[in-house]
């Protein structure tokens, strides 16, 4: 006859419990599959050429993780430089996507590709904004320098003066906007954008400055009727962006990368939001149009017409992405255009 085993490997009861005649079963954690080790093979997004193999990681691991390992491997290419994909022609990963999420076969694999060195949005905000600031004010303080010193005794016309003012406001607020209310969903971009970003800003703000400061510069057509009504245009329409602005800071808490379908608060400026996904695109092309309505100056015009087109681009993919990453994303908005575009 088998030994009856001890009462201490039963289990406990209290007073008034029913005793289970089935034996408790514990499981550990970290014997669930979900956690269970995995080896990523690491390869080259266009050759295919294997790069490395990354251990010590597991179906909850994100890609940050992926990238931290692939850091300690190549010191030089830090995480904001990499990039890694599922598939080599799909899209660039997120750092908060799981690897158990992705779908990966039997031998996990990745593609990597290196985004070139890095540089802070911020910091590439501060120098888009401050150049052209700089640059209109040495054409407007200094004709002498640009225009010779007998051009530069000619008297100016009032809205000369006016338009100097509009310019350096705009980019004053471009500056606080970008210490004081942007919240980046990305924390850097590829240095070499910098370059082709400052040279547009600057030397639009050159061509513009340039003729609108020159001593032969000609006033509007309509006078002080089409001066005043293209500030008064331009003043709207720059509280209008700040206001979107704002609206956009308030939707995302700091430090995350929330995403949200944008809303109309009580600001009366941020209605357009009813109307189109990207109103601040909006009114950036609404101010340009009133500077250069109030200025009658060509190079502003076709500064207008570029940014426009260029914003135009940008706010048609996030009104795609909002489409696609939110259902019941409102189907009478537009992307720039409101009822066009």
């Amino acid at each position: 006859m088998e030994q009856i085993k001890s009462k201490s490997s039963w289990p406990k009861r209290e007073i008034g419990q029913e005793l289970s005649p089935f034996p408790i079963i514990s499981i550990d954690k970290q014997t669930s599959p979900k956690q269970s080790r995995m080896e990523v093979t690491v390869l080259h997004a266009k050759s295919g050429k294997t790069l490395t193999k990354l251990q010590n990681l597991n179906a909850k691991s994100t890609i940050a993780d992926v990238k931290k390992l692939y850091q300690a491997k190549n010191s030089k290419l830090y995480p904001t430089r990499q990039a890694f994909k599922a598939d080599p022609k799909g899209k660039v990963l997120k750092d908060e996507d799981i690897l158990g999420d992705l779908g990966l076969a039997s031998k996990p694999t990745l593609y990597f590709k290196d985004l070139g060195p890095q540089i802070g949005w911020s910091t590439v905000f501060m120098c888009e904004y401050a150049g052209p600031l700089v640059v209109y004010l040495i054409f407007y303080t200094r004709p002498a320098i640009i225009y010779g010193v007998a051009a530069a005794a000619e008297p100016r016309a009032n809205v000369v003066h006016i338009a100097a003012a509009c310019y350096s406001f705009h980019y004053i607020k471009r500056l606080l906007e970008t210490v004081f209310v942007h919240r980046f969903s990305n924390a850097t971009m590829p240095i070499m954008n910098l370059f082709k970003n400052c040279s547009y800003y600057w030397g639009f703000s050159a061509f513009i400055s340039y003729f609108i400061n020159h001593p032969l510069y000609t006033t509007p057509a309509y006078g002080t009727l089409q001066i005043y009504g293209g500030l008064a245009a331009f003043l709207l329409s720059e509280i209008g962006n700040l206001s979107v602005h704002l609206c956009f800071k308030n939707m995302r808490p700091p430090g995350t990368k929330v995403r949200k379908i944008p809303q109309p608060d009580s600001n009366p400026f941020n209605q357009l939001f009813k109307c189109v996904s990207c109103p601040n695109y909006t009114y950036e092309v609404m101010a340009w149009m009133s500077f250069s309505i109030m200025t009658q100056c060509l190079p502003a015009a076709t500064f207008t017409a570029v940014g426009f087109y260029q914003m135009a681009v940008w706010a048609i993919g996030k009104h795609k992405n909002y489409k696609k990453e939110f259902k019941d994303y409102p189907r009478g908005r537009k992307s720039i255009v409101p009822f066009l575009l």
